[in-house]
């Protein structure tokens, strides 16, 4: 009698842990919590939001899905990712938000590549230790802001005189589906690769908060 054998980088995906997807989701509330009225926002203040919005993702965010789908050990953690990715390129979602920007007169100059630079190179350091459920819980807790700030987002850029929305619209219902993904991704992933003791799973989502509420949040005059 033969019995199936299974890889010990493939498993079932089990659920994740409810207490990992709780802590991701209540970062992606309290970051929103902070957001403000875009009704109260100057025009440069709405302007700058969406430029350094832009400057961050239009060349990152492919890159990062990238890094952690080299990063990912779990098989079944790879179809999710490489699904994701495929939206991403075949759908030119770069493209989309590029002319989001411009219709918004918001389009990213030296000045907000600068403004952003810091944050962005932590996080491809980050990125470069390829720590599979640290990166995995990363992308789940964007995709699942990017979800809930569309709708902020495109008010901003009406107030800004544009109706460019496709990528606002595509991304508010696309992005359910792939925070679902990443999520059951990471599941998989910790299952057969989990993070060493010590190792702070929510290290990749503090930097990534933090660097888009510096994008989006505008700070007072110093």
């Amino acid at each position: 009698m033969s019995a199936s054998v299974i890889s010990p980088l493939e498993t079932a995906i089990v659920p994740l842990d409810p207490a990992i997807q709780h802590a991701i989701n209540t970062q992606i509330d309290a970051l929103m919590a902070c957001l403000p009225n875009p009704k109260t926002l100057s025009a440069q203040e709405r302007r700058d939001i969406i430029a350094r919005y832009t400057a961050i993702l239009e060349g990152n965010f492919i890159y990062w899905m990238t890094a952690t789908l080299i990063a990912v050990q779990a098989e079944d953690a790879k179809p999710i990712l490489l699904e994701n990715l495929n939206d991403e390129v075949r759908g030119a979602h770069p493209a989309m938000l590029r002319r989001f920007a411009i219709a918004a007169h918001a389009f990213p100059t030296d000045t907000d590549f600068l403004a952003v630079t810091d944050g962005v190179t932590r996080i491809r350091l980050f990125l470069a230790r390829l720590s599979a459920t640290q990166t995995l819980a990363m992308m789940a807790f964007f995709e699942g802001f990017i979800q809930k700030y569309m709708t902020p987002f495109a008010e901003i850029a009406a107030l800004q005189g544009s109706s460019e929305m496709e990528y606002t619209s595509v991304h508010d219902v696309c992005d359910i589906g792939h925070t679902d993904g990443l999520f059951r991704a990471l599941a998989a992933e910790m299952a057969v690769n989990p993070p060493a003791p010590g190792i702070d799973l929510y290290e990749g989502v503090a930097l990534l908060r933090d660097l888009t509420a510096q994008a989006i949040i505008p700070q007072p005059a110093s």
